[in-house]
């Protein structure tokens, strides 16, 4: 919340220099360029590819900054139904479809605790 109240604070500057030239109305976007217009994809992608450089991590696409969230909220035990939500898609099929990937250590995880897990008598697997 901190960096939107930020973000908005700097859109609200932005229009009051911009005066008349400001072409942000009716729009009613959270992030626009300088001027209030859409940012266009390929400014888009060229700063986070800055973004990530800079920062010196993997460079991944944008678009995968979604799936990633989607995963991470995931695996730290949220729901498909809250993702959904989160994500704001309509149907919950998208979310079980496309943006929920297990990551290989989670499975792992997942297999070691079954082949932990007590028998129908009590006693641990595999003895």
């Amino acid at each position: 919340m901190t960096a939107l109240r930020t973000e908005r604070a700097q859109q609200i500057a932005d229009r009051a220099a911009a005066g008349e030239t400001w072409k942000g109305t009716g729009h009613d976007l959270v992030f626009t360029t300088k001027n209030g217009t859409p940012i266009e994809p390929l400014n888009l992608n060229r700063s986070f590819e800055a973004l990530c450089a800079r920062a010196e991590v993997r460079r991944i696409r944008f678009h995968d900054l979604r799936h990633m969230y989607a995963s991470l909220l995931h695996e730290q035990g949220a729901d498909a139904h809250m993702i959904t939500e989160v994500l704001g898609h309509s149907s919950i099929r998208v979310i079980v479809d496309i943006y929920t990937f297990m990551r290989l250590d989670s499975q792992h995880s997942a297999f070691d605790r079954v082949g932990h897990a007590p028998r129908g008598d009590g006693k641990p697997a595999g003895r």
